[in-house]
């Protein structure tokens, strides 16, 4: 999908949700909804600042009620797809994991409303908010839980601006590994150094779906299988689209539950702007084209792209750039098992151990698996099949970036592209061709 058409279907959505959110509210407070503020236009928050992109997602519809920001959580069970062929029963906010971005500016007060519709108990945590203790929704230290069927309700200034996430904080292994989670995006009141065109927001997570079942297991401790950005993976993960020139703010979250993520981009430097602490001093900045981000932090980067092109950007720890990895296997690689083959496939027509090549062709061979599974699927590139999956996404720098057709595969000038050498080229430049 184009940005265009993007922000069109945003603006459908939010309209509805806002409406069934005013509903909510009413009910809860048991008085009838006031005549709501007019809405900025789609990516520009109050005050003219430029708003942020959630691709996959959208922010939270905020209304204003007596000079109060108001919005509404509902945290429950529902069906989310990773991608096209792998779904499960997730948790999270208002039918979503990650839950909407709540986007206000600094200075204004929050008054949201938590409605819990899970099995148990639950709370919100404002992670890396400051605010009265009593608002920091921590289970049996700052609040009683919040029972099934009640909405219960916070309410806080927002004193500093930045980069923050919400979560769960009762039971916090199993409702965070099962999707309560969400970012945070708090505007400076008054715009603070370069001037930034696009504004994106990113969060990770990661799960661990058993081929052919639907419910994550929340008790896994080490053995991810499902890696994710804004709740989708490759080839689900929509783009970044930027224009070539501009100055590209990308806000990354974590809330685990368990691995670090380091996320490089390709074709490009940054850097590290700021942390849920705050802004980084200019004098600390560094350029880097890897940003480390940890379980419970939030890293913020900067850059402008020079380089048309499609970017590959994805999690460097190999296994997270999969799909559904099995981890328990043998080494294969280099071995002879053509005669295990020959004794599988009179009990398993077809039957073909894989690995003993390496992997990088397995999702070309579209072999049968179990219903709702993806593994070692990937995606369709311009050149073949990208075999990565998981937490891998694609910024795409053009020069048109609002054109209708930006989101397309990225047309080469000729003489750009890594192809076959030739012999004369390489004997040419002093190459051996029979070099081993």
């Amino acid at each position: 999908m184009d940005r265009r058409s993007f922000m069109r279907s945003s603006s459908v959505a939010t309209v509805a949700l806002l409406a069934n959110t005013e509903r909510a509210i009413a009910e809860a407070q048991g008085t009838t909804p006031a005549t709501p503020t007019p809405r900025a236009r789609p990516g520009v928050s109050r005050g003219g600042q430029l708003g942020v992109t959630t691709p996959n997602g959208g922010s939270l519809p905020l209304r204003e009620v007596n000079g109060v920001k108001v919005g509404h959580l509902v945290v429950s069970e529902f069906e989310h797809e990773f991608a096209p062929g792998l779904r499960v029963r997730a948790w999270g906010y208002n039918g979503s994991t990650p839950g909407p971005t709540i986007e206000a500016v600094e200075g204004e007060r929050l008054r949201l409303y938590v409605t819990n519709r899970l099995p148990e108990p639950t709370t919100v945590h404002w992670h890396g908010i400051i605010l009265p203790n009593g608002m920091d929704g921590v289970s049996a230290l700052t609040q009683r839980a919040i029972p099934p069927g009640e909405t219960w309700v916070y309410e806080f200034d927002l004193r500093q601006s930045g980069t923050f996430m919400y979560h769960s904080h009762y039971d916090e292994m199993t409702q965070i590994a099962l999707g309560c989670v969400g970012m945070i995006v708090v505007h400076p009141r008054r715009p603070q150094g370069p001037q930034v065109d696009r504004d994106f927001v990113l969060m990770s997570h990661e799960w661990k779906v058993d081929v052919g079942t639907s419910r994550p297991d929340a008790n896994e401790m080490t053995d991810f299988n499902v890696l994710t950005f804004n709740g989708k993976i490759f080839p689900a993960t929509e783009p970044l689209i930027v224009g070539t020139g501009e100055r590209v703010r990308i806000r990354l979250g974590n809330l685990g539950p368990m691995s670090h993520h380091p996320i490089h981009i390709h074709g490009l430097y940054f850097e590290e702007v700021a942390t849920d602490g705050g802004e980084i001093p200019i004098s600390a900045r560094r350029p880097e084209t890897t940003c480390l981000v940890p379980v419970g932090a939030t890293r913020t980067i900067e850059f402008v792209a020079t380089e048309p092109g499609d970017w590959a950007m994805h999690c460097h720890m190999t296994h997270h750039g999969m799909s559904q990895m099995g981890h328990g296997l043998p080494l294969l690689i280099g071995a002879n098992m053509a005669q295990v083959d020959r004794r599988m496939r009179s009990l398993v027509p077809g039957y073909m151990t894989m690995g003993t090549a390496g992997m990088g062709g397995m999702a070309d061979m579209r072999m049968r698996i179990p219903p709702n599974s993806l593994p070692m699927r990937g995606g369709p590139g311009p050149f073949g099949t990208i075999e990565m999956g998981g937490m891998f996404t694609v910024v795409k720098v053009r020069d048109e970036p609002d054109a209708p057709n930006a989101g397309d595969w990225y047309a080469h000038p000729e003489g750009t592209i890594a192809s076959l050498a030739s012999a004369a080229s390489m004997q040419a430049d002093g190459v051996d061709p029979d070099a081993t």
